[in-house]
């Protein structure tokens, strides 16, 4: 499962999918990662859960974004949900484009029926903006 968290900064998306992460640090019988672009947050995460930081503007695109993701997966076969906060910040581009959020969400999906892996990502954009695809998958 593949599951978005789109809103504009200061909306509190942070908040929400740490509280998320450790919730589920609590409950869950795998691993836990969670990526983010800054280290900022290390402190509010449950210590069960592997962090991950990406430099602002480290990957190129939403494929590199994609290999990265299974380079960690292929390093651990527990890892049973994936937490990404702030996609656009950790891609080079500000903003990543609909088609190209289609297309990974595609790819991770796949992932996630493999590997038995949710994700949840959130981005810093208006739900509005974002296309059929990707608004259902909102939470």
């Amino acid at each position: 499962m593949v599951q978005f968290m789109a809103g504009l900064k200061g909306e509190g998306k942070s908040r929400k999918i740490i509280e998320m992460a450790n919730q589920d640090a609590t409950v869950t019988d795998g691993h836990l990662v969670f990526i983010d672009d800054d280290k900022r947050n290390i402190h509010g995460l449950h210590r069960d859960i592997r962090f991950v930081e990406l430099g602002k503007g480290e990957l190129a695109s939403y494929r590199e974004f994609v290999g990265f993701v299974m380079g960690i997966l292929s390093q651990n076969s527990d890892i049973k949900h994936i937490y990404v906060d702030g996609l656009t910040g950790i891609l080079k581009k500000d903003d990543i484009d609909n088609d190209a959020l289609v297309k990974m969400k595609a790819r991770l999906d796949g992932i996630s029926k493999v590997e038995h892996v949710d994700f949840t990502i959130s981005i810093h954009c208006e739900v509005d903006s974002l296309p059929e695809e990707i608004k259902t998958a909102c939470i």
